[in-house]
Formats: C-alpha cells, sequence, structure tokens
C-alpha cells in the first residue's frame, strides 16, 4: 500500500512565497548598492578622487597599507549598517536574516568578481565583507527580534479600565450594569422584585434554606 503524503502546513506557502523573497532580495541588493554609489561618490569627493565604479564593484582599492583602502572599508561598514534597517523593514523575521545576509554577500561577491574578472585576492576585502556580514547577521537579528517582542496593541482606551473596575463592583453588588437592555426589557438581574423575560409572571428572589445536615 502506498504511503499517503502529508499535506503541507496551512498557511505555508502563504507565509513565504518565492517570488516575495526574490523581491526581498532584490530590494536588499539595490539599497546596498544604492547606499554605497551614495557614499563612495561623496567620499571620492571629499577625498579629491576621480569618482570610478571600481570603488563599488572592485576589490584592488580596499587596501589595508593606505589610508584610502581603510577609508573605503569604513564605508562598506556603513553600508552594512543600512542593510541592518532594511532587513527589520523589509524581512522582519529574526530567524530568516542569516539567509539574507548571506545571499547578500554572495551575490556581491559574484558582482566583484564577474566585474573585474578575478576572485578577491586582497585580505583587507575579505575581512570587510566578514565584519559586514557580522554586522548585518547581528544588528538584523536584534532588530527583527526587538520588532517581534514588543507589546501588540488591539485599540481601545485607558477608560476601559475603569470601565472594567466599575462593572465588577456592580456585579459584587448583584446587578450588571454593562447591560441595561435587560433593565429596559423589565428583567432584573437584581434582589428583590423583577419580571421575566417572557412576562409571563413574577418572581422574587428568596434565600436558600440552611442545610439541617451540617
Amino acid at each position: 500500500m502506498a504511503r499517503r503524503r502529508r499535506p503541507p502546513r496551512a498557511g505555508a506557502m502563504a507565509e513565504l512565497p518565492p517570488l516575495r523573497i526574490l523581491g526581498q532580495i532584490a530590494a536588499i541588493q539595490g539599497i546596498y548598492y544604492a547606499v554605497a554609489l551614495v557614499l563612495m561618490l561623496f567620499t571620492s569627493l571629499v577625498m579629491g578622487l576621480q569618482f570610478s565604479l571600481d570603488f563599488v564593484f572592485g576589490w584592488a582599492s580596499l587596501r589595508g597599507d593606505n589610508t584610502q583602502g581603510w577609508l573605503i572599508g569604513f564605508v562598506w561598514l556603513c553600508c552594512a549598517g543600512a542593510v541592518v534597517v532594511a532587513l527589520v523593514v523589509l524581512v522582519s523575521r529574526s530567524k530568516l536574516i542569516l539567509d539574507f545576509c548571506l545571499t547578500l554577500h554572495i551575490i556581491h561577491l559574484l558582482v566583484v568578481s564577474l566585474y573585474t574578472g578575478f576572485i578577491p585576492r586582497n585580505l583587507a576585502w575579505w575581512i570587510t565583507m566578514l565584519v559586514s556580514g557580522a554586522i548585518t547577521v547581528a544588528g538584523g537579528t536584534y532588530g527583527c527580534r526587538w520588532r517581534e517582542l514588543r507589546p501588540m496593541k488591539f485599540g481601545g482606551t485607558g477608560r476601559g479600565t475603569g470601565n472594567g473596575e466599575n462593572n465588577n463592583g456592580s456585579l459584587e453588588d448583584g446587578v450588571d450594569s454593562s447591560n441595561p437592555g435587560d433593565e429596559e426589557m423589565g428583567f432584573s438581574r437584581g434582589r428583590g422584585r423583577g419580571r421575566g423575560r417572557d412576562g409571563a409572571g413574577d418572581y422574587e428572589m428568596v434565600g436558600l434554606p440552611a442545610n439541617p445536615d451540617k
């Protein structure tokens, strides 16, 4: 007898649709390169250098033996900070942060390798990318967990607390003031006399007789 396949969990495909994941990856990668282009352009203008796409898609300028290489490395770490904000806003799920961060840096490695024709050979480039990955994973996970653990608000105002206290007091007295419709219909919930809901007759609440066995 053939084994019956287990049906997929309800809402599994709705939670992580492939097109949505691809859109999030593209958006985060675009934000990463957009911030890098702006910061690299600003850095080149401040340093009096001619701007080149090699600052963004190359690896030769990121070196550890000159000031320019250290500054470019710092710019990449600032880009990692921008990615943290994008992860918190777009992904918002802490368990997916590691996957998105690895995907971001693997795609960047492929882009740099295709642009230059070589795998990056500078140790400073690899160290910068490792630090950038650690910043994005740690910052994104912390930010998403903070967002997930925030108290949820279901609406309403602070007056509900006072109303609850008033209702509790009225219930202790034997009258429920939260539902005045019963009194309008002639049905009393408290002590004394009243009339049934159907209006068939009157009734009177009396105390129960004491148990003679006790």
